[in-house]
């Protein structure tokens, strides 16, 4: 059936997507929005620490990340977000494991977010990775709120990992 999680494409962004992601975003209600601009640029100069998932040549969710230049073997994961007639399919976990499968042939064994305390939803779904994974999530502080300068809640650091290499290149 179309929709399903078995006809998503999930591949590297192209700047054609750039205002898809940021529609995404919006209509998540939970993120932060960025400019559209950034967005594009996102696609533009991270695209290969990030991923979109397409479902009927539409994209329906985004992860994107980028590597820690002081730590090359840990993708931070910036924002990861799905169409709401998507969610319960488990894509975003699927957007997870790609990005990761496709980052290991490159030395990258860890992952870092950051995460409301009050983000249920991310924190279970960072909480299943790490344990499809196998690997250890620790929660640190990070951001507290008043280091922001508008009403931001705090942000927590959680780190997953090591993650073991992958068995194979993606596309294999």
């Amino acid at each position: 059936m179309s929709g399903e999680t078995h006809d998503v494409l999930i591949a590297e962004p192209s700047t054609e997507d750039g205002s898809e992601l940021w529609r995404i975003a919006r209509d998540s209600h939970t993120l932060d929005l960025n400019s559209s601009y950034a967005y594009l640029l996102w696609c533009r100069d991270f695209a290969d620490t990030s991923a979109v998932a397409v479902v009927e040549g539409r994209p329906v969710g985004f992860v994107i990340g980028f590597v820690r230049p002081s730590e090359p073997d840990t993708v931070v994961v910036w924002q990861i977000a799905v169409d709401g007639d998507q969610r319960g399919k488990g894509l975003a976990g699927r957007l997870l494991d790609h990005l990761l499968d496709r980052l290991a042939p490159r030395g990258v064994r860890h992952l870092e977010t950051t995460i409301t305390a009050d983000n249920a939803a991310s924190i279970a779904l960072f909480g299943a990775l790490a344990r499809r994974r196998g690997a250890l999530m620790r929660r640190a502080d990070l951001f507290a709120a008043d280091h922001f300068p508008d009403d931001h809640a705090a942000e927590d650091l959680y780190r997953i990992g090591p993650f073991e290499p992958a068995a194979q290149p993606v596309g294999v």
